[in-house]
């Protein structure tokens, strides 16, 4: 979590600019004024609510371990907060309307219990908003080697083919990580950096990856993770001329591609 929550410090404290390629970065916290909701323990920059994200963090340093939980209606998504109150990023991907931010403190064993909350009104400026910027699962920043990687692929290509550039580097340049697979523990975040550099991961790592690349070239692509068939998963799907795309790099990795059904559970 500490190296997640670096890199994402790292992100949030550039200014909001984009790359030649069209690729979007959040703003600096607090840098709107009035933009920062304060309650109990926790703090929340919704300035740019309206592009699909906010920012969150502890007001203090903490020790314990702290859940973030978004609701919208009766979806609920739960986060792991880090307590170094640095800044994450984390997506409105549930659409526009009212959101229930709030902060959990673990007391004992698995019990926790709320210690700051706030509610905002959203009205997304696009509906895909959210899928264009970086986030606590698909993380990533301008010095970001996918990013760098993905800009020297795709200059100068049509959204398309920048799709079918990434497709192709993924396919030939990774392998599916047995050995984490094997390994791996719940709660887990994608690391982009680490797949990176051992040109391999498992299935979210991979898919996060594609994301990134997908997203710094103008294309807004979601993390999926759910079922593959009877298999716990993840996957991409990207948006291009007003349709839905899916793509699936570990099946393209291991050369595979009879998935019969996938069920979505979640999505960043």
């Amino acid at each position: 979590m500490a190296a997640a929550a670096l890199g994402l410090l790292l992100m949030a404290v550039l200014a909001v600019s984009v790359s030649a390629a069209g690729a979007k970065w959040p703003a600096k916290p607090g840098a709107k004024s009035g933009g920062v909701k304060k309650n109990g323990k926790l703090q929340v920059d919704v300035a740019n609510a309206q592009n699909g994200y906010i920012q969150a963090a502890l007001q203090k340093k903490s020790s314990k371990r702290m859940k973030l939980r978004v609701k919208k209606g009766s979806n609920t998504l739960t986060y792991d907060l880090n307590g170094d109150a640095a800044y994450e990023v984390f997506p409105l991907q549930l659409g526009s309307g009212k959101y229930e931010i709030t902060l959990y403190e673990n007391v004992k064993g698995k019990s926790y219990t709320a210690a700051g909350s706030i509610t905002l009104n959203v009205k997304l400026s696009d509906q895909e908003a959210c899928y264009y910027y970086p986030n606590q699962y698909v993380n990533y920043n301008q010095r970001t080697p996918a990013v760098i990687q993905a800009d020297r692929l795709c200059s100068g290509m049509k959204p398309a083919e920048a799709f079918d550039a990434v497709r192709g580097y993924i396919k030939s340049n990774f392998a599916y990580d047995y050995i984490k697979a094997i390994n791996i523990k719940s709660g887990i975040l994608p690391d982009i950096d680490g797949a990176w550099k051992k040109h391999m991961g498992i299935c979210q790592d991979l898919s996060a990856i594609t994301c990134c690349m997908l997203r710094t070239q103008g294309l807004p692509a979601r993390l999926m993770i759910g079922m593959a068939d009877n298999n716990y998963h993840a996957w991409v799907v990207v948006k291009m001329n007003g349709k839905e795309q899916l793509y699936d790099p570990t099946a393209a990795v291991n050369g595979i591609a009879n998935v019969k059904k996938y069920t979505v559970e979640r999505y960043y």
